[in-house]
């Protein structure tokens, strides 16, 4: 096969979780095991709690239940569990009780640590402590912390109580943070007072204060004092963290809930008007991520996993909740991964002896410029896998990543999911070989395609990406917005899940996504992911990143314009705008030379690194952008305005 960059050696596939599922079930291939897992979902998914000896506290009486419609599925029903005695209290009792649950690296360099039988205390303890305040099952409990094991203890004890964790992007100013509090009508906040992120504190507690007064269902807020500064408590309201746990006796059992209990609420923004409040459930929840973790990562128990993310971004519960249910241990990362040393994640990786990195497409890019000497300064030989989500991939990035930090021995297990999908629809494998840039198979259990839009399945060429059939880890709507999850998945596609994404299925069967499809061009009559274009435009040494949009033309329809961040070092120039527009049409045709090449200092992005593109478009028409609360750089579209005759 061509552009395969990575393949297993008998060693790896010998090693990998999935082997042993195959084996145990008489499965020969991967490919195969893809197969089964989308044919037969109600073996399948009963296969993985098996396997990975899940606590399903009673047994299922039936495994799916479509009564109500694909839409609205649910599955293990007659099952009790609970996320906290799964993720860390069984581990308590065993022989990883002595094993690291957390480890913490601040920003200033303080390093903490908590084994699992640590880890099961303080969840207990500080369950209690929310029930002293008046939390029940049920209850919504907004996490606006930073990443640190203190993030994991309030979202296990939250799962112990059957109450439902928020978590808020913790880098949040109070508007955005006001508007899930309210909306999902929080009754607790655990906050922090502050954190640090490049050398700055972000003072989070003042910011939550302001953003209390226009969130009345809040009654109380705890306080964990992680920097130590001196921020205002209101009397009856505010409790210090230490303060909700004196006298905690740490015996409170975790309560068994039903498979269908609601354990979080994660906020996604939506291109105009609210975000949206994505609610999963305990039981589909714990299985596809722990299924994920275990068999697309192949973490093992007691190895370390370094995600560069937040708890706001739904790899954050991804991360505490796949680890934790393997017996993994979590490297919570506070701050920037490039700050106070260009090499801080390496320096991390190899210091805790990660064998699992995660980032996102974006850092390695920011990253590449930094050179490769200090990634190989670093011993980064227990690394084994590199996982990477948020986007789809440049090919210069990937090498890069591929060859120094993973030494061509690392394969980069790509995954593309999303917030609603709870994990991912399309991943590679530890059992396959990989080529460049690609998203391997559909993940298992997932029985996705690639159609038109009338629901054809479409090989040879892009088109929507789409799952014909339910699986555990799928939202169960929009918190109070029921209409709004069949409008945004359901109903353009009757009866097929329709993700947003492009994607496309080579001749081998390999899977790649082309970006959203609702930032498609339309450029001489033909459909163009933005993508592809800005693959192009990366391709040039100059460029760092780049943005394509589409603009109205009276004469073409359409044309494209390319927002580009430059590698330090370079001049925006006519000369290299022209280079760079020829570098598209070479390697895309004529037809899609890019009408204009603008140098911006930066693009607009999520917390979880995916560019805004909808949000460039709009400046660069004119329009208003609608809702910027998920962007973590909005004052970026000002330069975009301001270089921009036509910005609004």
């Amino acid at each position: 096969m061509a552009d395969v960059v990575w393949s297993p050696s008998p060693e790896v596939v010998e090693r990998a979780n999935v082997t042993r599922l195959m084996r145990r079930h008489g499965i020969e291939s991967y490919r195969e095991l893809v197969a089964r897992s989308q044919e037969e979902p109600e073996w399948f998914w009963p296969a993985v709690v098996e396997d990975l000896e899940l606590p399903f506290e009673t047994p299922w009486e039936r495994i799916l239940d479509e009564s109500g419609g694909i839409e609205w599925a649910t599955w293990f029903r007659g099952v009790t569990l609970n996320i906290a005695e799964a993720c860390v209290h069984r581990h308590a009792r065993s022989g990883l009780a002595s094993v690291d649950a957390c480890v913490f690296a601040g920003e200033a360099g303080e390093r903490g640590r908590l084994t699992y039988a640590e880890l099961s205390r303080e969840v207990t303890r500080f369950a209690e402590g929310l029930a002293a305040l008046g939390v029940e099952a049920g209850d919504r409990v907004g996490l606006y912390l930073p990443m640190s094991p203190e993030v994991a203890i309030a979202s296990h004890a939250c799962a112990h109580l059957g109450a439902v964790q928020v978590p808020i992007f913790s880098g949040f100013a109070a508007p955005a943070v006001a508007e899930r509090l309210a909306h999902a009508e929080v009754k607790v906040v655990i906050c922090a007072d502050g954190a640090l992120r490049r050398g700055k504190p972000h003072p989070a507690k003042a910011i939550l204060d302001e953003a209390l007064a226009s969130a009345p269902s809040v009654e109380h807020v705890v306080v964990w004092r992680r920097l130590g500064l001196d921020c205002p408590m209101t009397s009856g309201r505010d409790l210090d963290w230490e303060e909700t746990v004196a006298g905690s006796p740490g015996t409170l059992p975790p309560l068994a809930v039903e498979a269908e209990h609601p354990y979080l609420i994660a906020y996604t923004s939506g291109t105009t008007g609210k975000p949206k409040g994505a609610v999963h459930v305990q039981g589909g929840f714990l299985v596809k991520i722990a299924a994920e973790v275990a068999y697309q990562a192949d973490l093992e128990a007691g190895e370390p996993l370094l995600f560069a993310t937040d708890m706001g971004w739904i790899m954050g519960p991804w991360t505490v909740v796949g680890a934790h249910a393997l017996g993994g241990t979590v490297v919570f990362m506070e701050g920037a991964p490039d700050w106070p040393e260009p090499d801080r994640l390496w320096a991390l990786a190899a210091s805790e002896r990660a064998g699992a990195i995660g980032l996102s497409p974006t850092l390695v890019r920011a990253l590449v410029p930094h050179g490769g000497e200090i990634v190989r300064r670093h011993d980064l030989s227990a690394l084994r896998t590199l996982v990477t989500t948020g986007e789809p991939w440049n090919p210069g990035p990937y090498r890069w990543l591929a060859e120094t930090v993973g030494g061509g021995r690392v394969p980069i297990v790509n995954i593309s999911g999303g917030t609603e999908v709870a994990a991912c629809f399309l991943s590679c494998t530890h059992v396959e070989p990989i080529k460049e840039c690609s998203l391997g198979f559909p993940a298992l259990g997932m029985a996705i395609d690639c159609v038109d839009r009338g629901g054809a399945p479409v090989r040879g060429d892009v088109g929507e990406l789409v799952c014909r059939r339910p699986w555990p880890g799928m939202t169960r709507g929009f918190w109070r917005d029921r209409e709004r999850y069949l409008d945004a998945y359901w109903r353009t596609i009757p009866g097929l899940w329709m993700h947003g994404d492009f994607a496309s299925i080579d001749e081998d069967g390999y899977w790649y996504l082309h970006g959203r499809s609702d930032d498609t061009l339309n450029i001489a009559g033909k459909r163009v992911g933005p993508a592809e274009l800005e693959s192009a435009a990366v391709g040039h040494e100059a460029v760092l990143e780049a943005a394509a949009v589409g603009v109205p033309h009276d004469v073409k329809g359409e044309v494209a314009w390319l927002y580009c961040v430059l590698v330090p070092g370079h001049e925006a120039s006519e000369v290299l705008a022209g280079e760079v527009a020829a570098a598209v049409a070479a390697a895309l045709g004529k037809a899609f030379r890019p009408d204009r090449v603008v140098f911006v200092p930066a693009l607009p992005k999520t917390r979880s690194a995916k560019i805004v593109r909808r949000a460039v478009r709009a400046v660069a028409v004119g329009h208003n952008p609608g809702d910027l609360s998920s962007v973590e750089n909005p004052e970026s579209l000002d330069a975009i305005r301001a270089l921009n005759p036509g910005g609004a």
